[in-house]
């Protein structure tokens, strides 16, 4: 029992803490060699891939230059491992504020503005509007608050495209066009593996 929970938190966490992931983090693929997830980017401390390594869960792909050293060896910290066992995506998207601005493209659906965005009722909950994939959006705090509590057609907005519940393969879509603002060399290939290659 005790060993199905360890391996089912090995294979679901693998998104970890940002501070653990300042130093050698290891991109983490799917044993079909894609990544686990793309925003945010599946990747491990140093020290989880190398333990996964000792415990024989996942292969090395690629390593970086530094070694780490124990008593007994000296061992490269990887840079891309990928799971021997295959991990079966979600299909279903969860509703969270977090998808609803990935969905959105992190973009304003009225005015296409990016930054501090909150999230807007198209049909307002005054009015029988539910929070649902289909009538909830990102919104600027400007057109947040020139809507207010009326129709859509009444706040003189519109809509860039209209809510809706996006798909899993959708999401991991559109989480590849948000690369995090470290991508080591060695993921490169892993990442973007169907765009055109240079001649």
């Amino acid at each position: 029992m005790l060993d199905r929970i360890e391996s089912e938190e090995f294979r679901t966490a693998f998104v970890r803490e940002p501070t653990a992931l300042k130093h050698f983090p290891a991109l983490v693929l799917n044993a079909d060699y894609q990544p686990l997830s793309y925003y945010p980017l599946s990747l491990w401390p140093w020290q989880e891939a190398i333990k996964a390594v000792f415990l024989e869960r996942v292969m090395i792909l690629a390593e970086y230059d530094e070694v780490v050293r124990s008593q007994r060896a000296a061992i490269r910290i990887p840079s891309v491992v990928v799971l021997k066992d295959y991990v079966k995506p979600q299909k279903r998207v969860a509703f969270t504020r977090f998808n609803l601005f990935l969905r959105d493209e992190f973009c304003c659906q009225y005015c296409g503005s990016r930054g501090d965005l909150t999230f807007d009722h198209v049909l307002p909950r005054s009015r029988g509007g539910v929070t649902s994939w289909d009538n909830v959006v990102a919104a600027c705090s400007p057109c947040n608050l020139r809507k207010g509590n009326r129709l859509l057609h009444q706040s003189g907005l519109s809509l860039r495209k209209r809510p809706y519940q996006p798909s899993a393969g959708e999401m991991r879509n559109v989480g590849r066009r948000f690369p995090p603002n470290y991508l080591h060399d060695s993921w490169v290939d892993f990442l973007y593996w169907d765009a055109e290659l240079d001649a």
